[in-house]
């Protein structure tokens, strides 16, 4: 089978990107579409067949396959192919394919066609708002095509509108809160939600594998239900500097912007493995500001994919000396109060759905290698461990990356579909299944407190300590509790009326 469009192109002028091609097609005896993941695979008839040029093929590219821009960047960096465009643009000066080349030519690489401006034909979208979460529309009247790009040169992800992703479009988060306050009551969930705040907070640090460090998590916690939706501009150095002192306290060796490499790695026999590589650290204001272009540019959209594309785009960047995986969840919630989807003091415990089990844990950790793996396996050879250096920050780094440069498209331009789809399945599984959960302990606890008041007088407090002893040693009176109580061994009666009113109000 004879390949085209994009894959045409690459062979041709040997464009290799990070990210796979989304539209892979071929010419064969009929057409046909299969698909493999996120990855569809066309095949046409003979006559579909475009000549086998530059322009036609990426004309094919651009009407049947859509928009790849790290694979335009890395094809646009290329000197012959300016004058590929500019012969193009002069044959076809009102084509919309062609308008579309030279538009994203400019925007992409920053400089300038030897090409007139524009002074007719209609306006063409940069993206088919119809396949591709768009930005709010600016007309470019040099090529006369609407830059409804979500983001800028320097940050731009991209999230196609799949069926899933329309889904989460649609998806009414304040009618699943709504629906919880009427089965459990606006008290009940209030009373949960501070619960929960300290849960995520705890959650988040499983994630990092910090689990046990209390005064931390109760700082977290404090920072979650204090900071969401507060600063109008969260992704200035100044205010996440702000909260990475918040987040970390005042005894953390390093705050602020990093100056120096970062890796993401683990340990197997003493050897590390470098699992992802961040951006080169004189790039980190630049993406930061192109990822807080995005959230201006994409106002109005869903709120649930602007707060995917928020936290896993900071995660990818990792911009901070310490503190990047707290604040890139934190900026969940931050997103979904920005955006009068929650309303404060209600905290949605994502991070605690991420750790609920090994396998919530393990989809976590493959959404974010969908990005980092295919990263490291184009640039496996070009990482070395060497002798340390200080960086200006005074970090001690032994890591040595040679291609910074060259991967700078694919951190620029990051496809973020699956990463918007996961956390829409993780926002679904908090409301339905860990706030439900949540709120039916609470309303036990409740029913349980109140049958004991009616035959023994004691505090709240107390009452769920004896509540929470007797469900850990399987609905009895442990012998530690007797001790610290006596009147359950000397009136037997009262001790077996308390386990009596748990398991009536906790059945299951």
């Amino acid at each position: 089978m004879a390949q085209i469009g994009y894959q045409w192109l690459s062979l041709t002028y040997d464009v290799q990107t990070v990210r796979p091609l989304a539209v892979q097609s071929e010419i064969g005896r009929g057409r046909s579409t299969t698909s493999d993941d996120d990855i569809r695979f066309e095949v046409y008839p003979e006559s579909y067949r475009p000549l086998g040029t530059f322009s036609e093929q990426l004309a094919f590219a651009f009407k049947y396959e859509g928009i790849h821009l790290e694979f335009l960047a890395r094809l646009f960096s290329q000197t012959l192919v300016k004058q590929e465009l500019e012969q193009w643009i002069a044959r076809e000066p009102t084509g919309s394919y062609a308008r579309r080349a030279c538009f994203l030519y400019e925007w992409l690489i920053n400089d300038t066609l030897a090409a007139p401006n524009l002074t007719r034909g209609n306006y063409i979208d940069a993206l088919d708002p119809e396949l591709y979460l768009v930005g709010t529309p600016i007309n470019c009247s040099r090529w006369r095509v609407r830059d409804n790009l979500p983001g800028n040169r320097d940050y731009c992800p991209i999230v196609r509108r799949t069926p899933a992703i329309q889904a989460t479009e649609t998806y009414d988060l304040p009618a699943k809160l709504a629906e919880l306050e009427s089965d459990f009551g606006v008290d009940l969930i209030l009373r949960s939600t501070v619960w929960l705040t300290v849960k995520e907070s705890r959650a988040s640090f499983l994630i990092e594998r910090e689990q046990d460090k209390d005064d931390r998590i109760r700082r977290f916690a404090t920072i979650m239900e204090n900071e969401c939706g507060q600063d109008d501009h969260p992704l200035t150095p100044k205010t996440l500097s702000q909260l990475q002192r918040g987040i970390l306290g005042d005894m953390a060796l390093r705050y602020g912007l990093r100056r120096s490499p970062v890796y993401v790695g683990h340990s197997t026999h003493y050897q590390a493995v470098v699992d992802y590589i961040a951006p080169h650290w004189e790039q980190t204001n630049a993406l930061l500001a192109g990822l807080a272009y995005f959230l201006e540019r994409s106002q109005g959209a869903s709120a649930i994919l602007r707060a995917a594309v928020a936290s896993f785009g900071f995660v990818y960047i990792h911009p901070m000396a310490d503190g990047n995986g707290r604040i890139s969840r934190f900026l969940i919630n931050d997103i979904l109060r920005r955006d009068e989807l929650i309303s404060a003091p209600i905290i949605l415990p994502v991070s605690a759905t991420i750790t609920d089990s090994t396998q919530a844990r393990a989809a976590y950790d493959k959404v974010l290698e969908r990005f980092s793996r295919r990263l490291m396996r184009k640039y496996a050879d070009q990482y070395y461990f060497g002798e340390p250096t200080i960086a200006e920050d005074g970090v001690e780094y032994n890591l040595y990356f040679n291609a910074y440069e060259d991967a700078l498209p694919a951190w620029r331009y990051p496809d973020l579909t699956a990463h918007a789809e996961y956390l829409a399945t993780v926002i679904d599984t908090t409301l339905t299944h860990e706030m439900r959960k949540e709120a039916h302990f609470l309303k036990a606890n409740d029913q349980a407190r109140a049958a004991i008041k009616e035959f023994l007088e004691a505090p709240d407090n107390e009452l769920d300590g004896i509540i929470r002893s007797i469900r850990q040693n399987g609905n009895a009176l442990s012998n530690q509790l007797c001790k610290r109580y006596p009147i359950f061994t000397e009136k037997p009666a009262i001790g077996e009326r308390i386990v009596c009113a748990v398991e009536q109000a906790f059945p299951d």
